[in-house]
């Protein structure tokens, strides 16, 4: 849709946004919130001992209440698709060994527990009137499953404490532990293992099965840095494997159980982003890609000893694997993305069997199987809401700042988009900020695309998949390396003649969010601002979040504040002039709601032009369909208001 110079447009977009109009089956129409919330994609879980059938995941989203989960199963040729009958509080994680039911974590008494699931014809009675069968009964539950490579056993991740007496009175504001909980496959001889390891991340079982690597982290409670530490646990205990330096995820065993592979870096910031490799008998572990231009992000280790590596390259991600301690090209999907590392199945004796969960800016997340070297879309979820939609291009672009920082992005624009013609412009930066875009199908840019807006993703110093110099540029210059990469990205839609340089808008959402709140207070460019959950007093900020947050700046704030309220928003309120709407969560723990309040309160006492709109018990970004639809319709109204 072509830009008009009238708030008549506007108002026309919002109607999108808030009702789902009347259309014929074969119009095609511009990208709506409604589309975003009746769209569903899929998600490889587990494959079947026998190699033969797929359990996937399908999501979509609903008129009200919270995403809505579905569990299908299809055979690896793509047929003989069904839909499991299962309980609503059953999440299941993979088949048992002989293959004839489901594991997972089933909630009892409001404690989630081990439980199989029987599985049988779709259509049988039996069917339906199954139940999960629950093989644990721990104090407080636990968090997630894994199955040994021989079938034999579960290693459980969970609480070991009683429970609170008084819970329903108080909470205990304490670090919560995480040990390990093995218990047969048949639900008997279950028993803590290695007691003293409290802080459990991640595990992985041995090829015979007799242990388990684990890697375990600093708790945020307590510590004022973190380390990650290795050790191989069994039922005689636990073999301390090496300490490292930084912060660590994923774990498995390589080399025929000789050696260990996880992810860490070598920077400040806590997003590991290498591959590393330790022996299992102990001693100093190694990176193995110290040259990567990339971001090593997920690790995955099937029960054939083979590490696969999801591995971002700029806006695209792709799986490598890694061969004698060096990583090779293994599968990509064309113009898309592959967010992690296969499925396979759990068991050392099953075939060989690979799924990936694939995703494009044209196409919602479907599953595909590895086919030799290439990859055969098997799930189509969404496709037939899609064929409804008119979508404008989507690109990968180049540019250079100011400062002559090479930057990547992506734009997206609208279905009738005309070469040559300004358009109205938002520039759109990610979250994390260790974190990127990717080309695939964004709900956010489609559904501004769909009113009218060229949107650009920009790619600043701090994201993932250009290495780790790129990633750990903002360290302590988060304020202003950011913000001008941010900002340049506006410059360079404008030398393009996209956008309108009196049409131009900010949007971000948490660390996206800290950007627009940051950037509104340096420059009067923008007409208007949107603010989600932003950080805007990093002060108060960096000891309550729920996470550790000290790769933004490892300083003690008490010893230091002026370090932290140099780009702290609230601290320069009196510069800002762009009508700026605050949306949070009531319920935020990752940035707590007082951040968009305070500098809210400022801006309104100094006579700003600013509105906040806080969402009852949402977290960092709303799960509830309506509050998510309001969302929406709060930013279609701001900018149908300020950037007519």
């Amino acid at each position: 849709m072509r830009y008009l110079a009238s708030a008549c447009f506007f108002l026309f977009a919002l109607m999108f946004v808030l009702a789902l109009p009347a259309r014929s089956q074969t119009a095609q129409h511009p990208f709506t919130f409604q589309d975003a919330a009746t769209l569903h994609s899929a998600a490889a879980i587990a494959v079947s001992p026998d190699g033969k059938e797929i359990l996937y995941r399908v999501q979509f989203g609903a008129t009200k209440g919270p995403e809505k989960i579905e569990w299908h199963i299809m055979t690896i040729s793509g047929g003989d698709e069904h839909k499991l009958d299962l309980p609503e509080k059953f999440r299941p994680s993979g088949f048992t060994r002989e293959g004839s039911a489901l594991y997972g974590v089933y909630e009892v008494n409001k404690a989630a527990q081990l439980a199989t699931f029987p599985l049988s014809s779709p259509n049988s009675p039996a069917a339906a009137a199954a139940m999960p069968v629950p093989l644990t009964s721990l104090p407080r539950g636990g968090h997630s499953a894994v199955i040994s490579p021989d079938g034999a056993h579960y290693v459980v991740k969970a609480d070991p404490r009683l429970p609170d007496p008084l819970e329903d009175v108080h909470t205990v504001i304490e670090a919560q532990p995480v040990s390990l909980y093995v218990i047969g496959t048949d639900g008997k001889d279950g028993a803590w293992w290695c007691p003293a390891l409290r802080d459990v991340s991640d595990v992985a079982w041995s090829p015979d099965g007799n242990s388990i690597a684990v890697l375990s982290e600093t708790p945020k409670i307590g510590f004022h840095y973190v380390r990650s530490f290795i050790d191989v646990c069994s039922a005689n205990g636990a073999k301390h494997i090496a300490t490292v330096d930084n912060a660590a995820g994923g774990i498995g065993w390589i080399n025929d159980g000789k050696d260990l592979v996880f992810l860490s870096t070598t920077s400040p910031v806590l997003t590991p982003d290498h591959v590393w490799t330790v022996s299992a008998s102990g001693g100093t572990p190694v990176d193995r890609t110290p040259k990567l231009g990339a971001s090593a992000l997920q690790l995955t280790v099937d029960a054939k000893g083979n590490a696969w590596v999801a591995v971002a390259h700029g806006v695209r991600s792709e799986i490598e694997v890694l061969r004698n301690n060096s990583l090779q090209p293994a599968y990509e999907w064309p113009n898309g993305t592959i967010y992690s590392g296969p499925v396979s199945p759990q068991l050392s004796f099953a075939p060989e069997v690979r799924v990936l969960t694939v995703d494009d800016p044209q196409h919602t997340s479907n599953i595909a199987i590895a086919r030799g070297n290439s990859l055969e879309k098997l799930s189509h979820e969404g496709d037939d809401e899609l064929a409804k939609v008119s979508f404008g291009d989507v690109r990968a672009v180049h540019w250079s700042s100011k400062e002559g920082i090479t930057l990547e992005g992506i734009a997206t624009f609208p279905a009738d988009y005309k070469t040559g013609q300004h358009y109205p412009f938002m520039v759109l930066p990610h979250g994390g900020p260790e974190a990127s875009d990717s080309l695939r199908l964004d709900m956010f840019s489609r559904i501004f695309a769909g009113m009218g807006y060229i949107v650009l993703q920009p790619e600043y110093r701090g994201s993932t998949g250009y290495g780790t110099d790129f990633m750990s540029a903002i360290y302590q210059r988060f304020g202003d390396r950011a913000y001008q990469d941010v900002d340049s990205a506006t410059d360079f839609a404008i030398r393009q003649g996209w956008a309108d340089p009196n049409h131009l808008v900010m949007f971000g959402w948490s660390a996206g969010g800290f950007m627009t709140s940051w950037t509104v207070t340096q420059t009067h460019r923008y007409k208007a601002a949107i603010e989600g959950a932003g950080i805007t007093d990093w002060l108060s900020f960096m000891w309550t979040s729920d996470v550790q947050q000290i790769d933004y700046d490892a300083r003690w704030p008490d010893k230091d504040p002026d370090a932290f309220l140099k780009f702290s928003a609230v601290m320069h309120s009196e510069n800002v002039t762009t009508p700026l709407l605050i949306l949070h969560g009531a319920a935020d723990e990752r940035v707590p709601t007082y951040q968009g309040r305070e500098f809210f309160e400022a801006l309104a006492a100094r006579g700003k032009t600013t509105r906040m709109v806080t969402y009852p018990g949402s977290p960092h970004f709303p799960t509830l369909w309506e509050q998510r639809q309001d969302v929406f319709r709060e930013i279609a109204a701001w900018l149908a208001k300020y950037n007519p």
